[in-house]
């Protein structure tokens, strides 16, 4: 089976086979599974590997000692996390699954020699970076300056857009396991406040929402509603276009 990491780095650059065999490959070296809501991670562990997330939903958060928590950023299927670790002493924030997970743990010295031995691999997982802080920069605005119903539409059409470049979405429906609270601390919102939203949302035909299934109807009267552009997700990068004439 290919791995959700060689279609998310197809968004960035076109793969030869033997730079896709070797990424399958490393994919399957060392497999773990998590199960729902339990953390992968916890704030001052201290790590040696780099976790692939194949199957499932992670975020990664903070939390206050009287409970209250902040979702800094939301995992899917083709995401890595905590690619830092071997230059921190331990981590600062946790890492916790929304449901069942599946990780591939890729070693320091795999991925080293996987990088001299095929350089475009190590670029596209460089721009991969890249585009986790250009998310990481658009979420702090929509804190800042988007609305209650502007945050959770761009948002729900981010993770949309995320999960289609991996091949977990069909034109207009994808998976979305996560709570009302986990949407709550990921945008700064009371647990009502999205309620309403949600409520908002559907009575308007902008999407649907069946158990941790999410279907937008027309994508983009929900982007032009939420003030949603995906520039910032860099999906379009030309190096996509290549011709195999010129690996």
């Amino acid at each position: 089976m290919e791995s959700p990491l060689v279609r998310k780095l197809g968004c960035f650059t076109r793969l030869s086979a033997e730079e896709t065999k070797a990424l399958n490959e490393i994919s399957r070296v060392k497999i773990r599974r998590v199960g729902a809501r339990e953390d992968i991670i916890r704030e001052g562990d201290t790590l040696e590997n780099i976790n692939l997330i194949l199957e499932g939903w992670a975020c990664r958060y903070k939390q206050l000692e009287d409970g209250r928590r902040q979702i800094i950023a939301f995992f899917v299927p083709g995401d890595h996390f905590d690619s830092h670790v071997f230059s921190l002493r331990e981590m600062d924030h946790s890492i916790g699954t929304m449901n069942a997970v599946t990780l591939a743990e890729l070693g320091r010295e795999g991925l080293l020699a996987l990088a001299e031995r095929h350089p475009r691999i190590a670029q596209s997982l460089s721009w991969e970076i890249a585009v986790r802080f250009s998310i990481q920069r658009e979420w702090t605005v929509s804190i800042g300056q988007r609305t209650a119903a502007e945050r959770l539409g761009h948002l729900l059409c981010e993770l949309f857009l995320r999960m289609q470049a991996v091949g977990l979405a069909d034109a207009t429906s994808c998976d979305l396991p996560v709570t009302q609270v986990d949407l709550a601390d990921a945008l700064g919102l009371s647990n009502v406040h999205v309620n309403r939203v949600l409520q908002e949302l559907r009575a308007n035909g902008l999407i649907v929402l069946r158990g941790r299934h999410l279907t937008i109807p027309d994508f983009q009267a929900l982007a032009a509603n939420s003030l949603f552009n995906p520039h910032y997700l860099h999906l379009g990068h030309e190096g996509r276009h290549l011709d195999a004439a010129d690996e």
